[in-house]
């Protein structure tokens, strides 16, 4: 119990700690802020439609979850298994994707599932998945496409830690593994029958990222290993910046390729969510973090985070230009 305590006091002396507690608690208000405005003032919100419909039988929609394991991803299974959707798990322990699929065919018992070991920190195992991916699809006689990828893998690491590819392994698994993916998975989301969909989980923390400019350095985490400390905040921040413009980039591709109408992206921020997201953070320190939240009355469950996720894979497309 001291050494908790005690690794709990030496990480509120730290600058990520003040960082979380001033800038990503504002950035969390702020963000609750516009939603409500754009609730008063702004037009109604876009009912869950059919854009991407759920059939039963084999010709159900396929739909690609990374970070499966627990929290968002297994809530967001939880509920596209629900609609109809044949979903896919991937993650990094099979064990737990073994016990997630058994936990959804035992709700729902017309489900249909598969699951993938895949690490999104790693180009190789992520290479890896695709090519059984497409190996499934083809002996399973299912049409060659998917209709659905949520890119939901997410970790908050508080010490260093380069991937075997140079990386820094927080903006691998946040950032450059869902931008890989997403690359590679792109023919199978435009072959599809119906239009397809990529959702990006962010985060309200991208609010805090300030950079002065974008280069190999920031993308690869060099230029923060200069740090006498991890800086595991801001580098967290950066990555779910990173990937929120990387939807924009995307979007604005496919519009100006004419594929927009094929294939749509959007960034899903589900807010405040118990997970084990900050497992690696000092326990008390995560206990208070959870506390606070739900004092205030924003820390929502798994299962109320993945509505987020679940509106924005539904809802109709609109027309919109992101420069």
């Amino acid at each position: 119990m001291m050494k908790d305590v005690k690794e709990a006091f030496c990480f509120v002396c730290t600058c990520d700690f003040w960082r979380m507690v001033l800038f990503w608690n504002t950035a969390l208000v702020s963000s609750y802020f516009q939603l409500f405005r754009a609730r008063i003032f702004g037009s109604k919100a876009t009912p869950i439609s059919c854009s991407i419909n759920p059939h039963k039988g084999s010709s159900r929609p396929i739909c690609v979850i990374t970070g499966a394991n627990s929290g968002l991803g297994r809530a967001t299974a939880f509920a596209l298994a629900e609609k109809g959707f044949f979903v896919v798990l991937v993650g990094r322990s099979s064990q737990l994707l073994s016990e997630t699929l058994k936990e959804i065919k035992n709700k729902y018992k017309d489900a249909q599932l598969k699951y993938f070991e895949a690490d999104m920190s790693s180009f190789e195992s992520i290479f890896k998945f695709k090519n059984s991916l497409e190996q499934w699809l083809s002996d399973s006689a299912l049409h060659p496409s998917i209709q659905l990828l949520v890119n939901n893998a997410g970790i908050l690491a508080t010490s260093s830690g380069p991937t075997i590819d140079g990386y820094d392994r927080m903006l691998a698994t946040n950032y450059i593994g869902p931008f890989f993916l997403t690359k590679l998975l792109l023919p199978l989301l435009k072959n599809s029958y119906i239009p397809s969909r990529v959702v990006n989980v962010t985060s309200f923390t991208h609010r805090a990222a300030f950079i002065k400019k974008f280069n190999k350095d920031s993308v690869t985490g060099v230029r923060f290993s200069t740090s006498r400390q991890y800086p595991c905040a801001r580098i967290y921040e950066y990555s779910k910046l990173c990937l929120l413009l990387f939807s924009y980039e995307l979007h604005r591709q496919l519009r100006l390729l004419d594929d927009s109408r094929q294939v749509s992206v959007i960034a899903a921020d589900p807010g405040f969510v118990k997970t084990n997201l900050m497992r690696e953070l000092p326990r008390y320190i995560t206990s208070m973090a959870f506390l606070g939240g739900r004092i205030v009355g924003l820390l929502q469950s798994p299962e109320e985070g993945a509505e987020s996720i679940i509106d924005a894979a539904l809802s109709t497309p609109v027309k919109r230009n992101f420069i």
